[in-house]
Formats: C-alpha cells, structure tokens, sequence
C-alpha cells in the first residue's frame, strides 16, 4: 500500500530545539526562590547507625533546611513494593543510600553543608551474591521484609528473599524422561548501568497555600503524579507535573529517586527546591541492570529435538525493590527462556534477592539480555557436543507457525525460521572464515508490542492546521514524529500541517507513560482514533454545506468529496466549522488496551569477530540483524532504534561491567564505566522482513527493544567458533578469553 505521509523518512519533531540547545531538560528549570538541594549518601553498603549529628550544617550561611531519616520515618515509597525509606533511618543497605539532605540559598552552600555533617556508623556483615544471599544463616538485609506494603507472595522462607516467581508449561517430568542425553550449563551477568547521559534532576515547589507542582526528569508522569499523592501525602487534585523530554531512560527514569527529598524540603521552607544528580551519584544510586545467576538444564532427543528445559534464575535485586514496577516485582524477561524455540515443556524459577548494592530496576526489556545470553550460550554448547552446526541446530528446533511457544502462548504470523533463515543467508554463515581466528555466532529473541492507557487530543484551526497534545516525554525515540505522521496520514495533511504540544499531568485523567515497547501502540492508537473522530466531524461540516448526507461524503487525500463531484478542503471544512462554532473544532481520545493481540517480533543477529589468540583480544568486525517488522512507519526512527539497540547490545556483552568490591561500586563516572564510543562500533547491517501484521496504527510492530538483547550471546558464540573457548561470565574481555586458552579449548 502506498502512503502520504507515513513509511517515508521525516524530520524529528524535536530535532531542531535538541541541535539548537533549546530543549529545556530538568536541569535547566530554573525559577525565583529556588533552593539547592544536595544528599548526603553512606560510605559503607551496610551498617546500623549510631549517630548522626547535623548541627554543623544547619549553622552554614544560607541553609534553609536540613532534613534526615527521622523527620520522614513513617514514609516508605516504591513503583510497586514499598520497601525503600526516603532517608536510611536506623541503618543503610547500599554505598551510596541517601541519610541526609539540605536545601540551601546556592549550590555551594549546600555542598559545604553536606560536607559538614557527622555520621558515625557501625559496619555489619555485607550480602552480595544473590545465591549465598537465600541461604540459610546469611545476615539478613531486612527484618521483616513481608510486612511491606504490596510484598509479594514468598512460598518459603528464604532470608532476603526479594521476589520469587515460577513459569511453567507442559509436562517437564515426561520432557526429560523422553531425552537421550541431558546438558546443564550456568551462565553469570554483571550489574551495569543504563548509560544515559542526562542524570536525574528534579524541581518541586510545593506551594505555600497547597498546590504541588514536579518538574522531573521521569518518564512517567502521571504514575509520579499519583506517587506523591498516595506515598508522601501530597494534596490529591493539586500537584502537577509538568511534561519535560527525557535525555535517555532506557528504562531507569520512572522512580521516584530523590524526588520525594525535594518535595518534604520545599513544604519545609515554602520554596521551590532543585536537585541535580552528579553523574557519580548516578552510578552510586540511580536504579542499575540486574546482575544475574542463570543455571539451565536441557533435555535433547536422539534426534536433536529439545524435549524439556528447566530454569533457575537469581537475579541481585538490590538493597531495595522499590524501582520495579511490576505486580511481582519480578524481573520478567526470565520468561524468555526458549521462546523462540519448540520446547514441549519448561519451567523456569526466578529467585530476586535483597543484596547490599545499588537497587536495581527495569533496563531496556529487564531480565531479557541477561536470560537470552544464558540461553543462546547454552544452545550454543549443546549444538557443539552433538557434533552439530549451530545455525542447523536452531533451525531444528525453531518455533514455526501453528506452534506455541515454551510458555503456550500461540502466536499469528510466526515468522521465527524465516527470520533465522534470512540470518544465515545475509551473514553468509557457511562461507569460509577470512583467518583461522574468525568466528561467527547467531542467537535470537522475541518480542510483542506492548500496550497501556494514553491520550491524545486534536484541535484543528480556521486555517486547517492541527494542533496534538500529548503527555508523553520524549524521551529520544521519536515518538512525537511517528504519532504526528499517524495523524497527517489519517487526515490527509502534511507533517507541517500538524503541531505537537506537551501538556502536564492536568490535561487528562491518567496515561501510562512510556516503556515496554507501548508508545507507537498505545499513543498512536489514541492520535488515530481522535483523527478519525475529527474526520467524522469535518464530515458532518461537508456534507451540511453540500447539502447531503454525511454517508454520502468520502474522505480522500485530504479532501472531502460529495454528490455530484462538489468536493471540500481540509481546510475549508476547518474554517466553516470554526465560523459556525466560534472556535475550532477538537476531539479527544483515550486509549484503553484490551487483551494483547497475539502477534510478537522476532529478530536473529549474527556476529563475526576475530580473536588474537595470543592477548585474547576480541574485535567485533561485523553485526548483522535481521527482524520481522510490519510497515516501518518512519524508516528513519525505525533504524535509529535499530543501531542505537545493538549498540547497547554490542556493549554490554564485550565491555560494561559495574565493578563492585566489597559492596563499593569502582566505577564512579563515565570515565571509568566504559561504554561503546562510534570507535568502537563494528559494521552494522540490517535486514527487515516485511509483511508483518501487527498491532499499532497501519499495521506496525515493536522495534525499539529487540535489537539489544542477542548481540552479547552472539559476541560470545562467536568467539567460542573463533577460538574453541567458552565464555560464561559477561562482558567478553580479553582478560578472560586470554585466560581460557590457557586452559585450553571447552565445550
């Protein structure tokens, strides 16, 4: 089908005020009065303490409020589970937990506070492995973690038991009583950060005679909205929160964080209060990516088939669950395990543990990178021990239409072995290698297009141009562009005919903000039913002036054609609805997700990599991705999502790795957590399969959290057919190929 407007590169929306340096972020919110806010974080990753004297600081000029655990003892938050106090009351969990804060007239004032208080605390045992963490006699992080509000369900009383969630489908007992030969392998992720650039900033005023109003770098407005209301007892209908683009989230702007700090300090003093994080306070107490433990034992038939697959998952939660979002307060790309694959029966059991670092939380699909490394490296291994390629191998056991998958959800469209089939042509799997050292590795996922309530609400002028507000952040998808192409294309006008605006959480009841892959889906869908109902209004306009039914009237092209070839503009039809009406006309709409449809993406990618066989060096020469996509309504975003996801991707599995020692975070800036510079990007090369049906407006489907999850599993498959080793443990170093050809070749 051919479109106008849609399927066709467009400018970003927000392109010119980002290049221009006219984007208002959180930091730059400046207004009269305000104060400076700076936090005083623990030294030590556990310890009670004994004393905290704040005297000092309350005496520095300029200091208009010092507060501690104490003033807010009663207030615990959390996005679900509400285990976290806003300041360490009577001990602290984490290097880096917030134990006092003030608000002073200029940021040196504050920091010179800050400096000035004394705390005098009493060390206690450190839990850092999720593992030894549940076992019997490990010191325990919380007393009584259950008594919090919207714990989960524990079925047993492990010590800092976190979460503990089971999966299953099918009969595994019979699955592994049918294998001819059972393999067990575990695979270790480290903790990493989200690397955006922009840290947490936040203002809050709450206003003297009771309005709230938030400016935060968050990309769930509304949910923060209600946060402050149900959590610190802000004045129900009076706090907004004003809508600000987002310089990165990847899933970690959607906690309260130190907001909360900044909302008690400005009841406290009557004025506006600021807080910026550094990016040393970013690593030390943002919300991180899980590290994980992942043990799988796999059943395979004499032929090859997979017959069974048994999980066990722990994942370090962190000193506090309060960052996840979901009713579990799982981490649920666990689910992922075989889920591209025919496996009659799975089980998979994912253990979340308090541990004394860095709370964790949602990271670019969470739990799916580290769950999809350990399972590609698996099969990986499998395929070698049965003398089997591993592209033939996958292409054996991958899920084909009418199949369901691991956890018995089937799924329309199935276009997995199209998908890895497209992999093996475009990376030329069975040429042969360019050296003796070059290897190539494949490894796939799957992912649907999420949904949740949004809002969209459409006002076109006597002179036919429209204006959209939304509340959702930008948050450097593109996002604004793709809706605003959804509702030039529905009307029939061009891109510069429609003009975004942002509102605040005062515009419509409630939006779920961005994340899980919903944007495109859930505001789109709200911009195209608010188009169509504009259209069926402009409509009844025509046909009025044309003398005739509306049934009669046609939209086309953005014009609106009657009986007998009488024919109407888009804008004309605008300008008589605003005469006859005194304004223009609007519509607005919400909406609210049914049932998933069930319709999932799949992507394969194969990396080629060549190892020096004498430092073990990695280089990563080429990453090719294949996806199953539906229309591609902006090739430009589309492949920006692409590129920017296996970078993520390429990232995490050769080099990022949140060093820890003794529960201290050794990578305190940017500098020392080294993430993927354009240098180091290997070629990229995309192949889309298209004649996808999915779910968005015209038939799109999600891109923006696939393509970061099989990069490292390819990476290391890669390297094991360049060298014959096996790494198990993220990120692929050098150090640690050097170390296993030493040891010689594994399998």
């Amino acid at each position: 089908m051919t479109y106008a407007v849609i399927a066709r590169p467009a400018a970003r929306v927000d392109g010119l005020d980002k290049v221009s340096g006219q984007t208002v972020y959180a930091a730059d919110v400046t207004l009269p009065g305000a104060l400076w806010t700076k936090v005083l974080r623990s030294s030590l990753p556990h310890a009670r303490i004994v004393s905290l004297d704040t005297s000092a600081a309350s005496a520095v000029p300029g200091v208009r409020a010092v507060l501690t655990g104490r003033d807010v003892a009663s207030v615990r938050v959390g996005l679900r589970m509400r285990d976290m106090p806003i300041l360490a009351i009577d001990k602290v969990r984490f290097s880096g937990e917030a134990v006092a804060a003030v608000a002073a007239d200029t940021l040196e004032a504050a920091e010179e506070a800050v400096e000035a208080i004394r705390v005098e605390y009493e060390e206690l045992p450190g839990v850092y492995d999720p593992v030894a963490a549940l076992k019997e006699g490990t010191t325990r992080i919380h007393d009584d973690p259950v008594s919090y509000v919207n714990a989960p369900d524990r079925p047993e009383d492990l010590p800092n038991l976190q979460s503990f969630t089971v999966w299953e489908h099918g009969d595994l007992a019979e699955g592994f009583r049918r294998a001819a030969q059972v393999f067990e392998d575990t695979f270790e992720t480290p903790l990493t950060h989200h690397g955006y650039l922009e840290p947490h900033a936040c203002t809050v005023w709450a206003h003297p005679d009771g309005p709230v109003e938030v400016w935060a770098s968050n990309k769930g407005p509304y949910s923060l909205r209600d946060l402050l209301v149900n959590q610190l007892g802000a004045p129900q209908g009076q706090v907004t929160v004003h809508v600000l683009p987002v310089g990165g989230d990847f899933g970690g702007k959607s906690s309260l964080l130190d907001v909360p700090l900044c909302y008690f300090l400005s009841r406290q003093t009557g004025r506006p209060v600021k807080l910026v994080l550094s990016h040393m306070e970013e690593m030390m107490a943002s919300g991180h990516r899980h590290p994980g433990a992942i043990t799988l034992r796999t059943g395979i038939s004499e032929d090859g088939a997979i017959t069974a697959m048994d999980a066990t998952v722990h994942f370090a939660g962190g000193a506090y669950a309060a960052f996840k979002a979901n009713v579990q307060v799982a981490v649920m790309g666990a689910r992922q395990v075989g889920s591209c694959y025919r496996v009659p029966a799975v089980r998979v059991q994912e253990y979340c543990a308090y541990t004394n670092q860095v709370p964790c939380t949602q990271t670019r699909t969470p739990g799916s990178p580290q769950t999809v490394f350990a399972v590609e490296s698996h099969l990986d291994l499998i395929a070698r021990r049965l003398g089997m390629d591993p592209m033939e191998f996958r292409l054996k056991n991958v899920l084909t239409a009418g199949e369901t998958s691991s956890l018995g959800v089937r799924w329309t469209n199935v276009r997995a072995k199209d998908v890895l089939e497209a992999a093996a042509r475009s990376s030329q799997w069975d040429r042969p290698k360019a050296s003796p050292h070059r290897g190539r590795g494949i490894a796939m996922y799957e992912r649907g297009s999420g949904a949740g309530r949004s809002n969209a609400a459409l006002s076109v002028a006597a002179d036919g141009f429209v204006t959209m507000t939304l509340t959702i952040p930008e948050c450097g998808t593109g996002a604004y562009t793709v809706v605003q192409q959804i509702v030039g294309e529905t009307l029939g006008v061009g891109m510069d005919q429609v003009k975004v605006e942002v509102g605040t959480t005062n515009s419509f009841e409630s939006e779920a903000g961005l994340g899980g892959s919903k944007t495109t889906n859930s505001t789109g869908r709200a911009a195209l039913q608010a188009a169509q109902a504009l259209l069926e209004d402009l409509k009844q306009v025509a046909a009025d002036h044309m003398a005739c039914n509306p049934e009669s009237v046609q939209h086309q092209a953005g014009r609106f054609i009657g009986p007998e070839e009488q024919s109407l503009s888009f804008q004309d039809a605008a300008s008589l609805a605003f005469r006859a009406r005194g304004g223009p006309a609007t519509q607005t709409a919400t909406f609210e997700p049914a049932e998933a449809p069930p319709v999932t993406s799949f992507c394969a990618q194969v990396a080629e990599v060549e190892v020096d066989p004498e430092t073990g060096a990695v280089s990563v020469e080429r990453l090719v991705t294949v996806h199953d996509v539906g229309t591609v309504l902006n090739p430009v975003t589309h492949q920006g999502q692409i590129n920017g996801g296996i970078v993520q991707g390429f990232g995490f599995g050769v080099m990022e790795d949140m060093t820890m020692a003794e529960g201290h975070i050794q990578a305190l800036h940017l500098g020392d957590f080294k993430l993927p510079t354009s240098r180091d990007v290997p070629r990229l090369e995309t192949v889309l399969l298209g004649e996808g049906l999915g779910p968005t407006p015209f038939q799109g489907k999600a891109i923006g959290e696939l393509p970061n999850v099989p990069a490292a599993a390819a990476i290391a498959n890669a390297v094991h057919d360049a060298v014959g080793v096996r790494v198990h443990d993220l990120p692929v170093t050098a150090e640690k190929v050097h170390r296993l050809l030493r040891l010689g070749p594994s399998s």
